[in-house]
């Protein structure tokens, strides 16, 4: 049975535990108020009953029909619900990509993940990767009632989907991803396909390639763009070169008809489509976040028994995964969720724990300003490089290998861990506006201090804060009564996070809903929804429920779909 909060406390955190919490008893983690000028609460969930194999991923929606189509990377399919009762959402079929033949006379292939979809009007494209995921995949298109009409060849790995606001251009995301002994690495690139007339029309001319290869053939590459690991170019004509190689499309928003922003996690950047041309113009790095600075502290040990919010001598790479974008005054702002990571493969790994760094790769260097800076001031009694390094305290942050060392290579002068544990909102020359600092960690604190920075794959305390803490994996806006506002999903202690985001300058904490219940087993269905990883909020003149907006998250590990209504509080 569960036990509820108090009522000040579901109002601020919108949250329902097995554990009880009285409001004099409850902890206090610096956390921000909540101003309770919108309340999210859950409507119905949509069981995959697939634990903890990516049963429910990537989710789109149709409002004329009012289904949602739910990517199952565990099946290889499209789930496709029918969500015209939101509380009791129900499968009517599934989208089968495999067999289906493509306008180049290849076919899908049995074997590959199913990995994205995107709906506009009556046209479903569904993005598949090869059985090996260095060659290249499919773009499957289907109508809104099940039936395929065409396949087109796009790039190796399709990782994402989704149309121009008119719909007339379809993206696809094609990351690219080398294989495990890191012996074949595919350029990433982003496909642009003009599906103005019907898909079941479509060639393979109508397929554009936008590609890096010009920053492999000169052009000038900002310094702060991350292009590292194996460099497998062969210098061959035609063959793309190691940052065409090296750099990875992840998540594309396409602001207008005629542009788009790509972001490249990896290289811990973005990147400006133009959609005419199907060229990139630019590339622009996110920058790095100073754990040092008062307002970006974190949790960095999984060993010190405690919820240890502090300063460290540590950058994180912002390394977003999904992103956002609305107008604030005539420009373009772009919202991410700085979830980070790694090249980690079995022919090479970038991630390593920062003691194994020392001993692995190169020492720190004892005279690093910032280094010093820390042992010399610190809340946590440190004064020395070796109790740094203990497991209590940086010992065990995951960090990269492939950034910080001091150019003579003798030692590290800079610590630089993985993702951000926040979101930010930046403008789109990389000028950031605004950044939530350490609120997630203190906020997830105060909700539910006996599961601060649980895994999702398990109830535990404090097995998160060596890598990546909460880990917000997606971002989407959506407007309510006038406001702007973003919805973040946690990948590991889970839930939604809400910001009015109307003003960059301005930016308040609204709420924290976790529609998680710790005191289940995590395989079971009363565990509730683990995983965030697909949000999309659905406006009230589009909603099942009519004139109330509503927020549907797909859950990959306990592979949920639920559907949230937003009300003004």
């Amino acid at each position: 049975m569960r036990t509820p909060l108090t009522a000040s406390a579901v109002l601020a955190f919108g949250l329902t535990l097995a554990v009880p919490v009285h409001a004099d008893e409850a902890p206090s983690y610096g956390a921000p108020e909540a101003s309770g000028a919108i309340e999210v609460s859950a409507l119905g969930t949509y069981h995959s009953d697939v634990f903890d194999a990516s049963g429910a991923e990537i989710v789109a929606h149709d409002p004329r029909t009012q289904r949602l189509f739910v990517v199952n990377a565990a099946a290889a399919t499209v789930e496709v619900l029918d969500v015209s009762d939101p509380e009791r959402p129900e499968k009517l079929f599934e989208l089968e990509t495999s067999g289906v033949g493509a306008a180049d006379g290849s076919v899908v292939e049995e074997g590959g993940a199913t990995n994205s979809v995107a709906v506009h009007g009556d046209v479903v494209a569904v993005a598949v990767e090869a059985a090996d995921r260095t060659d290249d995949g499919w773009v499957v298109f289907f109508d809104t009632n099940g039936r395929s009409v065409n396949a087109l060849r796009v790039g190796a790995l399709p990782d994402m989907a989704t149309f121009t606001p008119d719909g007339r251009i379809l993206l696809i995301a094609n990351e690219g991803e080398p294989d495990d002994d890191y012996t074949v690495d595919p350029e990433g690139s982003v496909s642009v396909i003009k599906v103005s007339r019907r898909p079941a029309a479509l060639t393979q001319d109508d397929v554009r390639t936008a590609d890096f290869r010009a920053w492999d053939e000169g052009r000038e590459l900002h310094p702060d763009v991350r292009v590292f690991g194996p460099d497998l170019s062969t210098g061959e004509p035609g063959t793309p070169g190691r940052v065409a190689r090296n750099l990875e499309p992840e998540y594309i928003v396409a602001d207008t008809a005629y542009s788009a922003h790509v972001v490249l996690q990896e290289a811990n950047a973005f990147a400006v489509l133009d959609l005419r041309t199907a060229q990139f113009t630019d590339i622009i790095p996110f920058g790095l976040k100073d754990h040092l600075e008062p307002g970006n502290e974190f949790d960095a040990s999984d060993r010190d028994d405690a919820i240890n919010i502090a300063n460290w001598p540590v950058r994180g790479t912002y390394q977003p995964d999904g992103f956002d974008s609305y107008r604030w005054q005539g420009q373009t702002l772009l919202v991410t969720a700085n979830e980070g990571d790694a090249r980690d493969w079995d022919g090479y790994s970038e991630e390593t724990r920062l003691k194994n760094l020392v001993v692995d790769e190169a020492p720190l260097c004892e005279d690093s300003p910032r280094i010093r800076e820390f042992l010399a001031d610190n809340d946590q009694g440190i004064s020395t490089v070796e109790e740094l390094l203990a497991d209590h305290n940086l010992g065990r942050l995951t960090v990269t290998a492939a950034d910080g060392l001091r150019a003579d290579g003798s030692c590290y002068e800079d610590i630089h861990a993985f993702g951000g544990r926040s979101f930010s909102i930046f403008t789109t020359e990389g000028e950031q506006l605004f950044d939530s600092g350490s609120d997630f960690e203190r906020i997830t604190a105060e909700a539910a201090p006996e599961y601060f920075n649980s895994n999702h794959r398990q109830n535990s305390f404090d097995t998160r804060s060596d890598d990546k803490g909460p880990e917000p994996e997606d971002v989407v806006l959506g407007q309510v009564e006038g406001r702007t506002y973003a919805f973040i999903g946690l990948e590991r202690v889970g839930g939604v996070m809400v910001y009015d985001v109307t003003d960059p300058h301005d930016v308040t904490f609204s709420q924290y809903l976790n529609n998680r219940d710790f005191s289940a087993a995590p395989d079971t269905r009363e565990a509730g929804d683990l995983g965030a990883e697909g949000l999309i909020f659905i406006d009230g003149e589009d909603s099942p429920v009519p004139g109330v907006p509503v927020l549907v998250v797909a859950n990959e590990v306990s592979g949920t779909t639920t559907l949230f209504r937003v009300d003004r509080a």
